[in-house]
């Protein structure tokens, strides 16, 4: 092996003008971010082998070994590490418990995700700003407000990450970005170790993936990933002041000086915090006279779908962009027009008094929470895959507002259970079919229990991929549902 694997420091200092063609590198999955990782790694000349235990990449297999990658799919694919692996850049649902790399940790043979990967190709020459997002819920949400406002304040900007585009994907392109707006999910930033973003927010913390943090303490180990965001941060650490575990971590994080902790509320802001008065969303961080003035950045009613986990979101990015130096106009233009990817609640159809809602988005129970808050009347939708996660708070939070419920999915007696133990009075009918069909059964027992002033809503606190490929199929599988059923 040559001084790559030999060279520890090279290692930690590898960026885009390294020796990469003397490098051989694992990508470990050849899923969205795998699939990009490869792309990013042939860019940059390396020697790469992908592993994949799933045979149904094929087509990207072949596409890949046209271009000489070395590509292994099948069974048995990844259990052994390669002879004179120098590095491994892992997929972000492999969790580090997987023999490829728990081999590769023994061998300190360092694992990357595609994040750390990205981060590393633009450096030291080709730098583009990244404002970060994650947090349990309202990600997707928060980054797609960070963008719009980014774009109407006239900068090329582009959303990326866990949002559905690798952001090596975007590094590769034909365009000269000023900044991303970056969703980071637990499983990325696990495997982020060296990236700086210029500001970075952690929207909330709630149990969620606690089934991927194996052994004790899985919610500790999920918050310390999340907290990974704000370290090295070079301008702001945005923190929810409603939940001060998100200010601690900043208190906790290793920052660039000068880095500042802004606070975001839906109430009146304090000094360097963005908030809300008389409904007008409102800078006391980012303007000059801010111990005795407030800046008008929006309106309460710019924000849409409302609901109140929605109005924090856009205080949220509006803290990001601002930090970024977003004109105060920009944050209202980007909020009038946004266009919010579906499912999120989302008003399918209205009949006979009756609103029927899709928000198949709420994949655990702190989400469905959110969108709970915003009716009076419900006839809920719930079940899936609950991840680790458990139901009593909801219930408890909301037991007087619910009409009725339906449950399915693998999770299904968890949530029944829960129900019948904290709001016996509800009925709950629980559906044990596995096909997506049942979708058509459940919309008529949900539409058959509620009354005029009620909303159905599909909020299933878990996640879909049990039965459905994913949250968006099973909301669309809802919608049609409900289009067959008004139509009888």
């Amino acid at each position: 092996m040559g001084d790559w694997a030999v060279t520890k420091q090279w290692m930690a200092a590898a960026n885009r003008l390294s020796d990469w063609p003397s490098a051989n590198v694992v990508v470990a999955g050849l899923g969205i971010s795998g699939f990009a990782a490869a792309d990013g790694l042939m860019s940059l000349g390396a020697r790469i082998t992908v592993l994949d235990e799933s045979e149904a990449y094929a087509d990207k297999a072949l596409l890949l070994e046209h271009l000489d990658v070395t590509v292994r799919l099948g069974s048995g694919a990844t259990a052994q590490l390669p002879p004179g692996t120098d590095l491994v850049v892992t997929s972000p649902g492999w969790r580090p418990s997987a023999p490829l790399l728990r081999q590769a940790a023994a061998e300190g043979v360092p694992v990357w995700g595609e994040t750390e990967l990205a981060w590393r190709m633009m450096q030291p020459d080709r730098v583009i700003p990244w404002l970060g997002i994650t947090g349990t819920n309202g990600k997707t949400t928060t980054t797609q407000m960070v963008e719009s406002m980014l774009i109407a304040d006239g900068r090329k900007a582009a959303a990326v990450g866990n949002i559905g585009r690798p952001i090596i994907e975007a590094i590769l392109d034909d365009v000269d970005y000023d900044v991303f707006a970056v969703e980071l999910s637990s499983f990325q930033l696990h495997w982020m170790n060296n990236v700086h973003l210029h500001s970075a927010v952690v929207l909330n913390l709630h149990p969620d993936h606690l089934e991927w943090y194996e052994g004790d303490a899985a919610m500790e180990r999920y918050a310390a990933d999340k907290a990974k965001i704000y370290q090295g941060v070079t301008n702001s650490c945005i923190y929810n002041v409603a939940e001060p575990v998100t200010e601690k971590m900043v208190e906790k994080a290793d920052v660039v000086e000068g880095a500042r902790a802004i606070g975001f509320t839906t109430g009146i802001p304090g000094l360097s915090m963005l908030g809300v008065v008389d409904d007008l969303i409102v800078d006391r961080a980012f303007v000059p006279q801010r111990r005795d003035s407030a800046l008008e950045l929006a309106k309460v009613s710019d924000v849409h779908p409302f609901a109140p986990h929605n109005l924090a979101n856009a205080v949220a990015a509006a803290a990001l962009t601002r930090s970024y130096g977003v004109a105060a106009g920009s944050v209202s233009a980007g909020l009038r027009r946004l266009q919010l990817a579906g499912h999120r609640i989302e008003k399918v159809a209205e009949a006979g008094g009756i609103t029927w809602v899709d928000d198949s988005k709420a994949t655990n129970p702190h989400a469905a929470n959110s969108a709970m808050q915003a009716y009076d009347s419900f006839v809920w939708i719930a079940g899936g895959q609950a991840k680790g996660t458990t139901f009593d708070d909801l219930v408890l939070a909301h037991r007087e507002k619910l009409r009725g419920a339906v449950v399915i999915g693998v999770d299904r007696q968890l949530i029944a259970e829960t129900l019948a133990r904290h709001a016996p009075d509800v009925p709950v009918t629980v559906l044990d079919s596995t096909d997506t069909e049942v979708m058509n059964e459940v919309v008529g027992l949900a539409g058959s229990m509620a009354r005029p002033g009620d909303t159905v809503l599909l909020s299933p606190g878990c996640a879909s991929l049990d039965m459905w490929d994913g949250y968006a199929a099973r909301g669309d599988s809802f919608a049609g549902a409900v289009k067959r059923y008004l139509a009888r």
